[in-house]
């Protein structure tokens, strides 16, 4: 056993592709941290906003409807029933507008 064939510096000059080879496991092991990086930061930043705001106490929806979706903008809340009409409140709860589908 006069030649130690794990040396890699040897292998790399027998074989120059090794080199190559090497430099792209050490890049794409770098790039795939930054990319791990990146997720958690991005999950961080998502998971730590406030949850949905507050429904004010006195919205009161019209005889009949359900409920199919609710969206909150900065200056009012918008509701859709389930037959398709929206209804805009403002942050107050009171009934704005209307509108059928």
């Amino acid at each position: 056993m006069d030649q130690d064939d794990n040396d890699w510096k040897e292998a790399a000059k027998a074989v120059p592709e090794l080199r190559w080879l090497k430099l792209l496991v050490t890049g794409l092991t770098f790039v795939m941290g930054l990319g791990v990086i990146a997720i958690v930061a991005l999950l961080w930043m998502r998971l730590s906003q406030p949850m949905l705001p507050d429904l004010p106490a006195s919205i009161a929806l019209p005889d009949g409807a359900e409920v199919q979706s609710l969206t909150f903008a900065p200056d009012h809340i918008i509701v859709v029933t389930r037959t398709g009409e929206i209804l805009l409140y403002d942050r107050n709860g009171a009934l704005k507008d209307r509108l059928q589908p």
